[in-house]
């Protein structure tokens, strides 16, 4: 058996998703199943390195998921040449400067999203790469989910017919920390540290609407920052600077029409934490993380509107779970796996940086229709 043996250089992995996604869900897991299987007589096995400020959280990390190597310099694993993969999930204001880097020290690059702060930063460390011959790729977890599979599967079987549009409902409640607290980072409502919903949210959305409905042409989009005040990791009262909810409709090449509510200020009564409901001329559908539950044409019932008597129609009960079909593994492991793949055997891996700033560019195009109050085309990338 030939193994690959990859060094990845994983810089902020103290973070939630560095920590839960990447390394424990994703690195831990592809090195406990024996490596990426590139066929019968070849893996390819991750070699990673923590990296980040923290001693005691980098032990901590290496106890937890067996990883060995760690350090709080990453000029010196850069300088590593056994390393040929730098990985970034720091905040997103410390992402440019860490790709700048890693790119001048000649490693292949896959990061988190927002991939940069702007559009301009974000096309310019694509360049960069592209410059360089380096691979190069952004996270864009949310296409290998379930729910968004079993979506794309009755697109490819036309079950929809022609889709008429796609509404998305997004989020939930995030405590104040007054008395409960907080599950999300303080930095996530302060525009200064670069938080905000739309910043993070139309990124998500950008990518799932072009690669599974069509391309975005427009949109118009509302923010707010519905809860003014809440109380930082450290106990602090702090005030709240950036959206923490976002009201955005997009107009998607081919005529659909999409519309995204993301809150970080809303109870949920609904499948899951994202439902997208599409609606076609032939069938309905509404998707979760995992479930998905279909309408067709033939089963759809006949309202009649008459506020004043109740409603005999069990609109629930229409609906049929479409089954799994296909095994499901972690969204997140499944792209580092095809990334694997693409830096060790050149297979095709089409989420580069390029991408991941379409991603930055409808979040601008989005604070810019909400300042402007109107509507803002998406030019092409």
């Amino acid at each position: 058996m030939k193994v690959h043996t990859v060094g990845i250089i994983m810089n902020g992995v103290t973070g939630r998703m560095g920590t839960n996604q990447h390394l424990l869900r994703s690195i831990a897991k592809i090195i406990s199943q024996g490596g990426v299987k590139i066929n019968t007589g070849e893996v390819i096995m991750p070699d990673p390195v923590l990296v980040g400020r923290n001693t005691s959280k980098l032990e901590e990390l290496c106890r937890l998921s067996g990883v060995q190597k760690m350090t709080t310099n990453v000029d010196e694993a850069l300088a590593d040449p056994h390393n040929i993969i730098y990985f970034d999930s720091q905040t997103t204001g410390r992402r440019a400067e860490g790709v700048r880097k890693a790119v001048k020290a000649g490693k292949h690059i896959y990061c988190e999203k927002p991939i940069a702060v702007d559009t301009a930063t974000a096309l310019e460390l694509h360049k960069l790469c592209t410059e360089a011959g380096l691979k190069n790729g952004v996270v864009q977890d949310k296409l290998w989910l379930p729910g968004i599979v079993k979506l794309r599967r009755l697109i490819q079987n036309d079950f929809f017919g022609k889709i008429l549009s796609v509404r998305g409902e997004f989020g939930y409640w995030v405590f104040e920390g007054h008395s409960i607290p907080a599950q999300r980072p303080s930095w996530n409502y302060r525009k200064e540290d670069d938080g905000g919903i739309i910043v993070d949210m139309l990124c998500h959305w950008r990518y799932i609407l072009d690669h599974i409905f069509g391309k975005v042409r427009a949109v118009s989009c509302l923010g707010a920052t519905h809860i003014p005040e809440r109380v930082d990791e450290q106990g602090r009262v702090y005030t709240c600077t950036a959206d923490d909810a976002a009201y955005a409709t997009f107009e998607l090449e081919g005529g659909v029409i999409a519309h995204f509510n993301s809150s970080w200020a809303v109870r949920v009564r609904r499948d899951d934490l994202l439902t997208l409901q599409v609606d076609g001329t032939k069938g309905s559908a509404v998707a979760g993380l995992r479930e998905c539950y279909i309408q067709h044409y033939g089963n759809t019932p006949k309202p009649v509107w008459n506020p004043d008597t109740e409603q005999t129609i069990k609109f629930f009960e229409g609906w049929s779970k479409v089954p799994d079909q296909e095994v499901y593994d972690n969204a997140f492991k499944v792209q580092w796996e095809l990334f694997l793949k693409h830096v060790v055997n050149n297979e095709p891996f089409p989420w580069n940086l390029k991408e991941g700033a379409k991603g930055v560019q409808l979040a601008e195009k989005g604070i810019e229709s909400w300042e402007k109050k109107c509507w803002v085309d998406i030019p092409s990338i």
